[in-house]
Parts: structure tokens; C-alpha cells; sequence
């Protein structure tokens, strides 16, 4: 994987183990919400990442619009399906969203590179 997804990947869980290392019951139990938030439900969990994506979008997150990427690659997700769940993110958040438009984009280039 390219060094700068492979280092917010290795960032990513070692500050998440870090911080659930801490003890800290709450924020264990949301990440634990969070977790099961993505599993297979009435709605696929294929279906839950587009979700997410989209959200993080509208929230104008980059990590997490770089986190929902990665997942909905490794779920499946084609890229026609990916710029349609795009689509639904720039509807929703407006012309706001174009500049995390691009940085999704550069990152979907480089995870589908590997």
C-alpha cells in the first residue's frame, strides 16, 4: 500500500489502541457502538459504509471519508458506485464538499493503485 495510506492506517490503530487502552469505560463503549454500528443488520454492511462515507462527507472529515473509502473498497464497492454515493454527498453538503471531493478522489486513485 502506498506509504501515506499505509501510515494513516498505522496511525490510525495505534492511536485507537492507545486511547482504548486508557480504561476509560465511555469511550471504549463508543467504540464499541461504533464497531457494531458497521455489522450486518437489516442493512448490509456494504450499505453502512456508503452510509458513512456519505456522512463523513457532509461532516467534512477527511480522515473518516479516507477510513469509509478504504472499507468500502475492501467490501467491494466499484468506483461507478463509490461517485454515485459522491454525487449523494455533494447534493447533501453543497459545493462545501468539493475540496474533500478531491482529496476522496486522490485517495480512491491510490487505493485502487494497490
Amino acid at each position: 500500500m502506498r506509504e501515506k495510506l499505509k501510515q494513516f492506517q498505522e496511525y490510525r490503530e495505534r492511536m485507537n489502541e492507545t486511547i482504548l487502552d486508557s480504561g476509560n469505560k465511555e469511550i471504549q463503549r463508543f467504540f464499541a457502538l461504533d464497531k457494531n454500528a458497521y455489522k450486518e443488520g437489516a442493512l448490509s454492511t456494504e450499505t453502512k459504509e456508503l452510509l458513512g462515507l456519505v456522512a463523513s462527507f457532509v461532516l467534512r472529515c477527511n480522515d473518516c471519508v479516507t477510513y469509509h473509502l478504504l472499507r468500502c473498497v475492501e467490501v467491494g464497492h466499484t468506483n461507478e458506485q463509490l461517485y454515485e454515493a459522491f454525487n449523494v454527498a455533494l447534493v447533501v453538503g453543497g459545493s462545501i464538499i468539493i475540496p474533500h471531493l478531491r482529496k476522496a478522489v486522490d485517495t480512491l486513485e491510490e487505493i485502487r493503485e494497490e
